[in-house]
């Protein structure tokens, strides 16, 4: 398939849809959910900066969406990456009104093998990341009047999993930043949600679940599958758009009722 020409005007875009008018960065955007939801909110008539350390899929992407998508350079525990990425969303298409803080690590290793690098590794981007993300995105949000912003986190934030334990804390913390900024920033019409999904089958979780990620199987799942990226892209564009405009401070728990009980055996 060839990818549509890019265009460094905004006005070239078409506005129509869900997300006409609005503009989204997006963390770990490069591939995987972060990618479907870039895909998501361009069909949907937005813009989007995907933000990323994969520097050539991250390129690729971008130019297969076409002129309503750029690509930055973002490692999410660099402030300064945040503020290019700010800047760059203003300088392409205009002020900033969504931002989706997806990028995540996980370290498969319980409390007593995780090492001090590890830990400190996986708070540094899943919870240092969001939280730079957020101040840089809410500068900009407020200035321009508004916005959302999706924090996402897992259903290891809701429940404890055994075998990814700084994962599991990381996951935790980033369900009370949502509730703490979505305190905070009500005043300035700033909206702040999480997002739980349990597994989701991208290509990385369908070529070797076992080393993949995935923490649960399709036996301890009761709708009996891992979710498809677009279910979770629908949830993620839905909290963005205007739709939810009364949505604040919320989990959104996305994985076929593997929490709704009270075990995963």
């Amino acid at each position: 398939m060839k990818p549509p020409t890019q265009d460094s005007t905004a006005e070239s875009i078409n506005h129509g849809g869900r997300m006409a008018g609005k503009t989204v960065i997006i963390s770990g955007g490069a591939r995987g959910m972060g990618a479907a939801y870039a895909d998501q909110i361009v069909q949907e008539g937005g813009r989007v900066i995907i933000g990323d350390i994969l520097l050539e899929q991250g390129r690729e992407l971008a130019e297969y969406l076409g002129p309503a998508a750029r690509f930055v350079r973002l490692d999410v525990t660099k402030e300064d990456h945040w503020h290019e990425a700010v800047a760059s969303a203003s300088k392409y298409f205009g002020p900033l009104t969504g931002l989706v803080n997806n990028a995540g690590i996980l370290v498969h290793e319980r409390l007593d093998m995780t090492t001090p690098d590890q830990w400190q590794r996986t708070i540094d981007v899943n919870q240092k990341g969001v939280f730079l993300g957020m101040r840089a995105a809410a500068a900009a949000m407020r200035a321009s009047g508004g916005g959302s912003i999706v924090n996402i986190s897992s259903t290891a934030g809701i429940v404890g999993f055994t075998d990814c334990f700084s994962y599991v804390a990381s996951k935790w913390a980033v369900r009370g930043m949502t509730k703490a900024a979505a305190l905070e920033l009500a005043g300035d019409g700033i909206r702040v949600n999480s997002v739980h999904p349990g597994d989701t089958m991208t290509d990385m979780i369908a070529g070797d679940i076992a080393s993949s990620g995935a923490v649960t199987t399709h036996d301890q799942i009761p709708l009996g599958r891992y979710a498809a990226p677009l279910e979770i892209a629908q949830l993620v564009l839905f909290l963005l758009s205007d739709e939810s405009s009364y949505i604040s401070g919320a989990e959104h728990i996305i994985d076929g009722a593997v929490t709704a009980g009270t075990s995963l055996s």
